[in-house]
């Protein structure tokens, strides 16, 4: 009887199809395989035996499974059912099986379960919504070790003056404290990916900073729009001062405040950003303690960003 000849693909493509599943690199599927990271993202966890941990992107288990050995229990969310069903079949028998929840879904569009730490090999397409979404989940979990695309995880890191500095930068620094533990090739992946990776850990700091978070994101979104330009500019763009006097009417109207009929909101802009001296800074520069200094001027006067 003739060989069945396989389709032609590539060599990593090849040894997937062998084991009966074809990664969709589209969606961000590239599993890691290497046993000594997997074992280091682990260790850098510090798992106790009662956490609850949080797995997002399990694909076919090889992270869960060090997870499971560790804890008390691992929710998986995995959206792709052909990955649930290798899942299932690797802890199915097993003394695991009683201790894996697994989640079948969008991790961004349900609301996120308990738990006590996140450790994952997460689609890189969605880190910056997924990283916010767990920093902002309440109760706090303890820390997150993630693998993350490298330049993204230094921008996470970034400091104000760095190249990488940005809106991703602070508002991150804002929740958390994040540090690289370790890098990452692309040839620990199967399929590789076409970038670099990175481990981080991230530690949401708790008590979280008293601030509204949706008006820091706000200001922030507007102030890094032109990075390196002064803020008197920045704040000058037509489309800036709409969305502020839009607001600003809508806060007047909300508290019954009467309005001088010369009203001008580039005016109010002007003098808040001359009363706290901050008409030079530029965002690619400005720590957190500027922009809270900005964020409390404007909101006295008034200003709002949602």
């Amino acid at each position: 009887m003739p060989k069945e000849k396989l389709p032609k693909k590539s060599r990593d493509h090849g040894e997937v199809y062998k084991q009966g599943i074809l990664f969709n690199k589209s969606s961000g599927q590239h599993i890691l395989k290497n046993p000594m990271i997997i074992t280091g993202m682990v260790e850098k966890s510090a798992l106790l035996p009662t956490d609850t941990v949080l797995e997002v992107g399990p694909g076919t288990g090889n992270l869960t499974v060090k997870l499971l050995e560790k804890t008390k229990k691992v929710i998986a969310c995995e959206i792709d059912t052909r990955m649930v069903g290798e899942l299932q079949k690797r802890v199915n028998g097993t003394p695991y099986q009683s201790k894996l929840e697994i989640r079948i879904g969008d991790v961004l569009k349900s609301e996120l379960p308990y738990f006590n730490v996140c450790v994952a090999n997460i689609p890189y397409k969605i880190s910056s919504p997924l990283i916010f979404k767990l920093l902002l989940h309440r109760p706090p979990f303890r820390c997150a070790v993630l693998m993350l695309q490298r330049e993204f995880a230094h921008r996470l890191v970034a400091k104000p003056g760095d190249k990488l500095y940005c809106r991703l930068s602070i508002n991150t620094q804002l929740l958390a404290r994040v540090d690289l533990l370790m890098k990452v090739g692309k040839n620990n992946f199967r399929p590789p990916p076409k970038v670099e990776s990175n481990v981080v850990r991230i530690e949401p700091r708790n008590p979280a900073p008293r601030i509204n978070y949706r008006e820091w994101d706000g200001l922030t979104r507007i102030a890094f729009i032109r990075k390196n330009k002064q803020l008197s500019a920045v704040f000058k763009q037509s489309a800036v001062v709409a969305v502020l006097e839009k607001n600003f009417f809508v806060q007047a109207s909300l508290q019954n405040t009467p309005l001088d009929k010369d009203f001008d909101i580039k005016l109010v802009i002007d003098e808040v950003l001359q009363k706290i001296g901050a008409t030079t800074w530029r965002a690619r520069t400005m720590d957190i303690d500027d922009f809270i200094s900005l964020l409390r001027a404007f909101n006295e006067a008034g200003i709002h960003f949602t």
